[in-house]
């Protein structure tokens, strides 16, 4: 299978984005549209679009980036607590069609600030499974007709979507990434999504992941084609080893002087299981593997900014084929100033991988 490279749009009205010193034009289909079109340019298949009450609605924005692109796949996250899944499937199979198949979706079952918009599931036990019953509700509008379900949180009576997603000899209907590390989301992972999605861990650690989700997909009886995996990481690549690491460690300074840019991830760290993996991993060294910088966790980076793989082209390009060997194949690179490294990283790091 050939390696899906993705960037990341972070979606949102406020400027200074994990640094990104662009001014103008936050949240304005203008600058969305800039990105994804450069994105097209520069050899990236598509990106993930940030999601988060208070920002832009990503399936709308999603929209408008398809309709003003030709070859971009919007990633769309989105949360089952926004959404009924035959509602999101609908939605989801018109925008495929007038896409001609580029729809990808990421499922978001994360902390954020659920009162604002009704949702009542913060106990992750049921927003798991609710998420579970979502994926396999969604998946079954997708390629059945006159779908009944009654479970503990999704009811549907004789359903039928239309239009159906785009098929093509290789492909049904839309990706359905997810990520998690609890026991809990590698379950819904192993059952029901197509890509389980990892933050930037050692090769180790996820080579233990993936074996233990191969292993999970043939106990529960997975009736789905096999589980690929993502990596979702912030690549600092510049034209010599030397130079990546001072722009790194001078970043990661201004992280520790309380600089307000640099911090601007706020999901769930003090519960997301994956969060806190990731942030353990500062004790184990600075650098791990060749390249794997797990300082910027010391100092507010979160999620995907956490750790950061950091050198030449050459030196990032060789850490991710170390990663793809394991068996990753969808990977999701960032870093700011998002549209000077969309540029930057497509030409000097794609063509390497490729």
């Amino acid at each position: 299978m050939s390696p899906e490279f993705l960037w990341y749009i972070p979606n949102t009205v406020e400027p200074g984005h994990r640094g990104d010193d662009t001014t103008d034009g936050w949240g304005s289909i203008e600058y969305s549209t800039d990105l994804a079109r450069t994105a097209e340019r520069h050899g990236w298949g598509g990106a993930l679009l940030g999601t988060g009450w208070g920002r832009p609605d990503t399936f709308t924005v999603a929209t408008a980036l398809a309709a003003r692109t030709t070859t971009f796949k919007p990633l769309i996250a989105i949360r089952p607590g926004y959404w009924q899944p035959a509602q999101f499937a609908a939605a989801a199979a018109t925008l495929d069609q007038l896409s001609r198949g580029r729809v990808l979706v990421n499922i978001v079952s994360g902390l954020d600030n659920l009162a604002a918009y009704g949702d009542t599931r913060s106990d992750p036990a049921q927003r798991y499974a609710r998420t579970q019953e979502f994926l396999h509700l969604v998946r079954r509008l997708w390629t059945e007709g006159d779908v009944s379900f009654d479970g503990d949180h999704f009811q549907v009576s004789g359903s039928t979507i239309g239009p159906r997603p785009w098929k093509t000899a290789g492909r049904a209907h839309p990706t359905l990434y997810f990520g998690g590390a609890s026991e809990a989301a590698e379950r819904v992972s192993a059952a029901e999504a197509d890509v389980q999605l990892f933050w930037g861990e050692p090769l180790a650690g996820l080579a233990e992941r993936i074996d233990r989700l191969r292993q999970l997909s043939d106990q529960i009886g997975r009736r789905h084609r096999p589980l690929e995996f993502g990596l979702r990481i912030t690549t600092v690549v510049r034209d010599t080893t030397e130079e990546a690491w001072r722009a790194a460690e001078g970043r990661v300074a201004r992280m520790a002087a309380g600089s307000a840019d640099e911090l601007t991830w706020t999901g769930n760290r003090k519960t997301a299981v994956g969060q806190q993996r990731l942030y353990d991993l500062a004790a184990r060294g600075e650098v791990l593997d060749t390249c794997l910088y797990t300082t910027p966790g010391r100092f507010g980076g979160g999620g995907a900014a956490t750790t950061w793989l950091v050198g030449s082209a050459a030196d990032v390009a060789t850490a991710l084929d170390d990663y793809r060997k394991l068996g990753i194949t969808h990977f999701v690179l960032s870093d700011t100033p998002y549209k000077q490294e969309i540029v930057r990283i497509g030409d000097q790091l794609l063509s390497r991988i490729r």
